[in-house]
């Protein structure tokens, strides 16, 4: 008997640049079909199961959405109204879920905890959000740009505030593959461990303090909340740390006269975002969030149809 190892998703670079590029052309198909009103039911039969231990909006509607629209069906577990909120093994639960549906997709905080549900979970895993990465918005927002701007390769890419987080890190990562430049402008103590910085392309990230120097003639800029979840009893020390890294429409100025605003939502105006960047003709985020639904029904055919094509030969 041939063993067959199943595909997860847990970091950005657990598939190959040629894999995301063929997700971003899967995507754009996926996205004129539904502007068509066309209907594509390529997961009809299958399941997802979405497993929340962190609240959600975007992430919840996009895979639930997705995965129906392309003719599936989706099983929303939440961490408190399953067993796992009474103590079962998580990789009891994962034992199980496996054996239920075809893809999870699992929103949670720390990367062991998803690490270890993929381990035992027999069908393919989404990391849909922890404490060290965001990997389906990095991947959303890199086709949001290459959608609108071209090849990311070779742009410069600004991030401003708390670049430590999920989504700085992920970005870091990126840059590995997609050979970008990526600025990380914060305070001390808010950029990403020196270990995820060598994660990605040599010399690509670079860490800076001023958020100036990091935006001038940049292609795109993008911020995040400065309070993340987890992190409320940290608020008032935060905003105080993090107020002179406000992106306001003279920041914007400095970058490129094309640049794109991005943002994953959800955003705190007049905190890390003026309300006349997040509202004006610069910023794509309503692009960039309705994206998520496209560029998640392409990763959940290649990971779930991908897997059924290689245990059909002869794998079990």
């Amino acid at each position: 008997m041939t063993t067959v190892k199943k595909r997860d998703f847990l970091k950005f670079t657990d598939l190959s640049l040629d894999e995301h590029l063929g997700l971003f052309r899967r995507a754009a198909q996926l996205k004129e079909a539904r502007r068509q009103h066309r209907v594509v039911r390529t997961m009809a039969g299958r399941t997802l199961t979405m497993i929340f231990e962190k609240a959600s909006t975007r992430t919840r509607l996009s895979f639930e959405a997705a995965m129906l629209q392309l003719g599936g069906s989706c099983i929303d577990l939440s961490a408190q109204n399953s067993q796992m909120s009474r103590g079962e093994p998580l990789a009891d639960t994962a034992r199980v879920t496996g054996r239920y549906c075809d893809v999870v997709m699992m929103r949670t905080s720390a990367d062991a905890r998803i690490e270890e549900f993929a381990v035992h979970c027999e069908v393919p895993v989404i990391n849909g959000l922890t404490d060290g990465g965001h990997p389906v918005q990095i991947l959303t927002d890199l086709f949001t740009i290459e959608e609108k701007l071209g090849p990311v390769k070779g742009k410069t890419l600004a991030f401003v505030g708390d670049t430590g987080s999920n989504m700085g890190r992920s970005f870091s990562r990126a840059t590995s593959l997609f050979g970008f430049k990526l600025r990380l402008a914060s305070p001390e103590g808010y950029h990403p461990p020196s270990e995820v910085v060598e994660e990605g392309a040599p010399g690509a990230v670079q860490l800076l303090r001023d958020p100036k120097e990091a935006v001038r003639d940049a292609d795109v800029v993008i911020t995040d909340v400065w309070t993340s979840m987890g992190q409320e009893a940290e608020s008032a020390k935060r905003l105080k740390e993090l107020s002179s890294y406000q992106v306001t429409p003279e920041l914007m100025k400095l970058a490129a006269p094309h640049a794109l605003f991005l943002h994953c939502l959800p955003a705190h105006r007049e905190e890390e975002v003026t309300a006349s960047v997040i509202d004006g003709p610069q910023s794509v985020v309503w692009d960039e969030a309705e994206n998520r639904l496209h560029v998640q029904k392409a990763l959940l055919e290649y990971l779930v149809l991908e897997n059924e094509e290689r245990w059909s030969y002869g794998a079990r």
